[in-house]
């Protein structure tokens, strides 16, 4: 049986979660976890030593050695090749000022839970092109119920833009129409549960998830 992973100490989450180039026209996305952040906050603008990173986020020095490189080679393929870039996801303890933990790791979809979903929306319908979505429709869902809805603008272009702001709402879910590659593996690696390939009106496709019904019919 593998270890389990150790969860990295985080004094702060990211303030920003999503950066992309201008006029971007590549779809890729890398996703930067919040641990390599913290490694390329510590280290590179605090300029603390390998030694004194490792200390603060409660890991051995070689796993600091390892988190930073992967962290460092991410931005580069951003840089160099135009990708978007979104930051979350992973597994993690928050220290707050207290000296608590707040654990945060990929999420596990729950239906008779708290939930949120999120969906491509114009006009009441699924709107189908995931990288050019001006507006999500959120739904907050409590032991199968629809407690709250909200249509919010996204106030960005590009996948990875559309990727920070279901990251910055919390969403557990995306139910949408079109969407690429790099965004699914984005989703994927942000802990966010995707349903893609689904038309018609947006609060049946919803329903029927709750029911637990085939969105594709």
């Amino acid at each position: 049986m593998s270890r389990p992973k150790k969860f990295r100490q985080i004094c702060n989450e990211p303030s920003y979660n999503s950066f992309s180039p201008h006029n971007c026209s590549n779809d890729d996305i890398v996703v930067l976890f919040v641990d390599e952040y913290e490694t390329i906050r510590l280290l590179d603008y605090e300029q603390l030593d390998q030694e004194e990173c490792a200390k603060r986020m409660g890991v051995a020095r070689t796993t600091i050695t390892s988190i930073y490189s992967s962290a460092r080679h991410k931005l580069s393929d951003c840089l160099i090749n135009g990708k978007q870039l979104v930051i979350g996801g992973g597994n993690y303890c928050l220290i707050n000022n207290s000296g608590k933990y707040t654990f945060r790791k990929y999420k596990k979809i729950d239906k008779e839970k708290i939930m949120r979903i999120a969906v491509t929306y114009e006009n009441e319908e699924i709107f189908q092109h995931f990288g050019h979505t001006e507006n999500f429709k959120i739904y907050d869902v409590e032991n199968g119920q629809i407690v709250s809805q909200i249509v919010k603008n996204t106030n960005g272009q590009g996948h990875g833009a559309l990727a920070g702001f279901l990251l910055s709402e919390k969403v557990d879910v995306l139910i949408c129409g079109g969407i690429g590659g790099g965004a699914q593996n984005a989703l994927y690696e942000l802990g966010i549960a995707l349903y893609g390939g689904v038309s018609g009106n947006a609060d049946k496709a919803v329903k029927d998830f709750i029911d637990g019904n085939n969105l594709l019919i």
